[in-house]
């Protein structure tokens, strides 16, 4: 048995790969979660006053994105092409790395598109980086590697 010390990663080391879209840096990533709902069921012929807790659908949250905005327009191109009425899906990865880069964990995201897009607060008396950020709705996450 090994005494050697584990740290947990970083949550800062991580990046996106959207695929055939772009591979970009992001400042934030959120909504990586999995949820399965739960159903109560109970039979007559159970014993005692309580219900049977049954797995039902698995469910996942939207993604949110942030980044500094700059020159490239992908995000907004993408979305404006789903608000269109022509949803273009994605397949998108999330690689957390270790503390020298090498990747770690990478969750897949699979056919993700954009429900939204905000684009920056401005402010003139301000010294803050412009931020975008895009929210993704997806058919869930696999875990690739870990």
């Amino acid at each position: 048995m090994s005494d050697k010390r584990k740290d947990p990663f970083g949550g800062f080391n991580f990046m996106v790969e959207l695929d055939s879209l772009t591979r970009a840096g992001f400042k934030e990533c959120s909504g990586l979660d999995s949820t399965v709902q739960v159903s109560d069921y109970r039979e007559g012929t159970d014993p005692g006053n309580i219900s049977r807790k049954l797995p039902g659908q698995r469910q996942a949250s939207n993604i949110t994105l942030r980044r500094g905005i700059t020159n490239d327009r992908a995000l907004w191109d993408w979305h404006n092409k789903a608000a269109s009425g022509n949803v273009e899906r994605h397949t998108i990865s999330i690689i957390l790395r270790d503390e020298t880069g090498r990747e770690q964990i990478r969750w897949n995201v699979k056919n993700a598109w954009p429900t939204s897009w905000n684009g920056p607060s401005l402010d003139a008396g301000g010294s803050d980086v412009a931020i975008e950020s895009i929210e993704l709705v997806h058919e869930g996450i696999e875990v690739q590697k870990w």
